[in-house]
């Protein structure tokens, strides 16, 4: 995850981006002026006047939920009033809460650990019986050796 400064710095480029798309749109779409003296006709189809209204409300939309990220994001930046006691502080309890989630992930490395050496073992069982299956003649043997 970014920092904050960058989430910002990333959302005023889209903020730009979206202006020079509908800068872009508006150039691509728009009627061309009458000059006096030119006798040009400009008329537009009822499917490019729809087409027009749906980008503007499209562009409109995002520029305006991107100004609100913008907003959002810059009230959630540090203040100049935010004193070195309230930062000590909020460094405190961030170190409490990952010396907590430090003591949970090594719990969870130590159960999977012990785990792992039960799933070890299993297979271990599972490939010598494996073994034993194949070799019929080793398993009779086993089972003759011990009654001489």
């Amino acid at each position: 995850m970014a920092d904050r400064l960058t989430q910002l710095q990333d959302t005023i480029n889209l903020q730009a981006e979206h202006f020079c798309n509908s800068i872009g749109v508006l150039q691509q779409f728009s009627t061309p002026s009458k000059f006096p003296g030119f006798d040009r006709s400009g008329s537009q189809t009822p499917q490019q006047q729809q087409s027009q209204e749906d980008y503007a409300v499209l562009f409109a939309t995002l520029i305006s939920r991107c100004a609100k990220d913008i907003d959002t994001l810059i009230e959630s930046l540090p203040s100049e009033e935010s004193s070195t006691e309230l930062q000590v502080q909020s460094l405190r309890r961030l170190e409490a809460e990952n010396k907590e989630a430090a003591e949970q992930l090594e719990e969870v490395v130590r159960q999977g650990e012990i785990l792992l050496e039960k799933i070890q073992g299993a297979l271990s069982d599972i490939a010598q019986s494996q073994l034993d299956m194949q070799n019929p003649a080793v398993i009779l043997e086993k089972d003759i050796k011990p009654q001489l």
